[in-house]
């Protein structure tokens, strides 16, 4: 017995040192072809991307699919039948989503083309103005010759040869550009039918997936691991998902109030504003501001006035929003102090762009929830606990008591 006891140590010790040897040399691997790896991820990242976007679709609407096939058609309506009640729910979920796509194509790309009138047209006022000026000057110089103004004319004369180049070269580099980005609008419009289609099915079988996942994690962990590791994740579900929709619905009723605002004013182009002050306002701090500028340039076009009353509007909405209505609708759902809603915001944009400035407080909220669980558990593993100073507001051990003699 105690031979087959050390054959068995060494057949373990032997399969460990495989395991570690052949996790070391795919790590260093890895690290030596870390460009090819990224290419790698890229790759896998866009063939996935339509899953991802689906799961994402899924995830916002499932709040809005419960809540119907709870107090709805179960508890209005009285439907016993689980698959029918569901499906009702997931239809009327997606009511909005379609109102939305109904919205861009027959509201908000109109008012674009009339938008890129209004540039067109102000184009045209400046070549008219241009040649007024260069007209008058003309009209000096041979009205007062003494002034000298034949090297002004001419210079005025060579601006247009100047843009012409300068378009021309433009031209020749974006050309290439216009066409990759029509391939890539063409792509992520049929990417996004997919992604629909696949959270669909997600809502619709969401049962079924999260019960293969619970199956998964009981069969791999203990059951202790299993269970904490549900219960964490749920924890980090409530985190995730309260920040994600609530900033989505403080965002809608942000740019629903620039948009009647705007309206009662009369500011032009108000529902296309509004929408990107609304999307840009799921970036916490400073979405509204980085929503605001597109607005501005615009309006600068029409009107200095309208543009100086935007950036009115934008200020109030903006103090109305951190002040009384995100902190109603959101709370203390992430629990982040502002340096770190800031310091997740540059960050997520750094590594994401626009979505991971907005995925980046959610994100680094549930890491600081977990190691936040972890560091309790080793503390009370320890028995060590802390006592609040009042007046700094710093926690310190009551037992930690530094002696005179101890500093000698």
């Amino acid at each position: 017995m105690p031979d087959n006891n050390k054959k068995r140590r060494r057949r373990e010790r032997g399969l460990y040192i495989v395991i570690v040897a052949a996790v070391t040399a795919v790590a260093v691997k890895l690290i030596w072809n870390w460009t090819g790896v990224i290419e790698t991820l890229k790759s896998f990242l866009g063939m996935v991307s339509p899953f991802l976007i689906g799961l994402f679709i899924a995830y916002m609407i499932n709040p809005l699919a419960e809540f119907l096939n709870k107090k709805v058609f179960k508890g209005l309506f009285n439907i016993k039948k689980q698959g029918v009640s569901r499906g009702l729910s997931i239809l009327f979920a997606y009511v909005p989503v379609m109102a939305i796509i109904a919205t861009v194509l027959f509201y908000i790309i109109p008012q674009i083309v009339e938008t890129l009138k209004q540039i067109t047209s102000f184009i045209e006022s400046a070549q008219t103005g241009y040649n007024e000026i260069v007209q008058a000057i003309i009209d000096l110089n041979e009205k007062y010759p003494q002034w000298k103004l034949n090297g002004v004319v001419e210079f005025i004369n060579d601006i247009p040869e100047h843009i012409e180049r300068y378009i021309g070269d433009v031209v020749i580099t974006i050309i290439p550009t216009i066409y990759s980005t029509s391939m890539s609008v063409i792509t992520g419009i049929f990417d996004a039918l997919i992604a629909i289609i696949v959270s669909v099915y997600m809502l619709f079988d969401k049962p079924k997936l999260i019960n293969n996942i619970k199956r998964c994690i009981y069969a791999v962990l203990p059951e202790e691991k299993a269970d904490r590791l549900l219960v964490v994740s749920g924890e980090c579900n409530k985190i995730f998902g309260n920040f994600v929709i609530g900033k989505m619905i403080d965002s809608v009723i942000i740019g629903f109030l620039c948009w009647i605002i705007m309206s009662i004013i009369g500011i032009p182009y108000a529902l296309v504003i509004s929408v990107i002050v609304g999307i840009a306002n799921m970036i916490p701090y400073f979405g509204p501001f980085i929503g605001a500028v597109p607005g501005v340039l615009l309006l600068l076009i029409v009107d200095f006035y309208y543009a100086l009353i935007f950036t009115i509007l934008i200020i109030i909405l903006q103090q109305f929003d951190g002040l009384y209505l995100g902190p109603k609708i959101l709370g203390e759902s992430t629990g982040l102090r502002p340096i770190w809603i800031i310091f997740a915001i540059s960050v997520g944009g750094s590594l994401a762009g626009i979505v991971g400035m907005f995925l980046g407080v959610p994100v680094v909220a549930v890491i600081a929830y977990l190691i936040n669980g972890a560091v309790e558990r080793r503390l009370k593993k320890k028995n060590v606990e802390f006592e609040v100073n009042k007046d700094t507001d710093i926690i310190s051990r009551d037992e930690l008591i530094i002696e005179d003699d101890d500093l000698e």
